[in-house]
């Protein structure tokens, strides 16, 4: 049964007790809050531990970056639209990417797809100083544009190295702008070799696979080896989340060295040819009837390299029959199996240069040599 406690004088003086205790505890408590809050200790700044030498590694990467950054640039594109109600048309900013100093005559390299539908281009230097760009030339297939500063830019190319030696292990630097934040350096390996990436333009052979950390924005700067050399063209990552995962592709150095030069002169990249027509939607066609991977020549051209050196196209008789003509299964050893890939084995030689290709005619692989010319 309960009782009242304000009739009961125990329970009265029970509970009164009880509300002194509770007050004395947070009486208490608050003294010890407010000795915290107004005893005033006298501090200073803690002192500086010496460092001591930074260590060599340390030494020489800061030497590469210092002497490397002012070669590599900031790209922003921009883009015309129309206002649709006005009519009036607008520049507004498309993309951001990197590129680097080519040449001492203000070209600039970077990736096809940084600048690709941009209406114009603004490049910034490492001192803050700004230019306009225009286009000098592209090669969508191998990923790369050619940009010129106008006259009275003046600044020193990157030494340029070659990726014929390349070794697995071997650091990397990547210098760019990735998600804008300019001027960023990152530091890996050589992480394998030869590489193979199939895109809308084709494939990109021989790319050079790292896992210096690139990401969006960084496209189009230079991947360099610890003697601070051009060796490749940043230009792709392999990641489900578009970041960064360890996974980054770049345009071998003797690829670019191959393909600016032409994209200076003359605006675009002429590729190496046989002079035959193929194409892709029947080539797939062919070799599924026969059975075999390559590329099906439809027709060798007149006065071209490959009908000197005696291919033969698609064949039809007098009743409308078709016969398959010669079906290209290999370059020099390495094996085609559809047109990009033949056009990316071909592009690894130049215009004038004799290839041994490896031909499937009438059930039977013969050997054939080609003088390539310009396509």
């Amino acid at each position: 049964m309960l009782q009242n406690c304000s009739k009961d004088p125990f329970l009265r003086r029970a509970h009164w007790l009880t509300v002194a205790i509770i007050a004395v505890l947070v009486a208490w408590h608050a003294l010890g809050w407010m000795e915290l809050a107004f005893t005033k200790e006298s501090a200073v700044p803690r002192p500086v531990t010496p460092r001591g030498d930074l260590a060599a590694d340390e030494k020489s990467t800061i030497e590469l970056f210092e002497r490397s950054k002012d070669a590599v640039v900031y790209i922003s594109t921009s883009e015309r639209v129309m206002d649709f109600w006005s009519r009036n048309i607008f520049t507004i900013p498309r993309g951001t990417g990197s590129g680097f100093v080519w040449d001492d005559r203000g070209h600039i390299v970077t990736n096809y797809h940084v600048i690709e539908g941009a209406a114009g281009a603004q490049i910034r230097l490492s001192d803050g100083k700004e230019y306009s760009a225009g286009l000098v030339g592209t090669s969508p297939m191998h990923d790369l544009a050619v940009l010129k500063i106008g006259s009275g830019f003046k600044r020193s190319p990157l030494p340029l190295g070659t990726s014929e030696n390349l070794k697995v292990g071997q650091k990397v630097y990547a210098i760019g702008n990735p998600f804008g934040l300019d001027w960023t350096l990152t530091t890996g390996i050589v992480s394998a070799l030869d590489r193979s990436l199939k895109g809308e333009r084709g494939v990109i052979e021989h790319l050079i696979q790292t896992d210096a950390a690139i990401n969006p924005g960084n496209s189009g700067g230079p991947l360099l080896d610890s003697a601070g050399r051009l060796i490749g063209v940043n230009t792709a990552i392999y990641s489900p989340s578009g970041a960064s995962a360890g996974v980054g592709f770049a345009v071998p150095v003797d690829t670019v060295n191959r393909v600016v030069p032409q994209l200076i002169s003359r605006g675009k990249y002429t590729r190496p040819s046989l002079g035959i027509e193929i194409d892709q939607d029947l080539n797939a066609i062919i070799t599924s009837r026969l059975e075999v991977k390559g590329v099906a020549v439809l027709r060798v051209l007149p006065g071209s390299a490959a009908a000197r050196a005696g291919m033969k196209g698609l064949r039809v008789n007098a009743n409308r029959t078709y016969f398959a003509g010669d079906v290209i299964t290999a370059v020099e050893g390495k094996s085609v199996d559809d047109i990009p890939e033949l056009l990316a084995r071909l592009d690894d030689f130049k215009v004038g240069q004799i290839v041994n290709l490896s031909i499937l005619r009438d059930g039977q692989t013969i050997r054939l040599s080609v003088e390539l010319q310009a396509e």
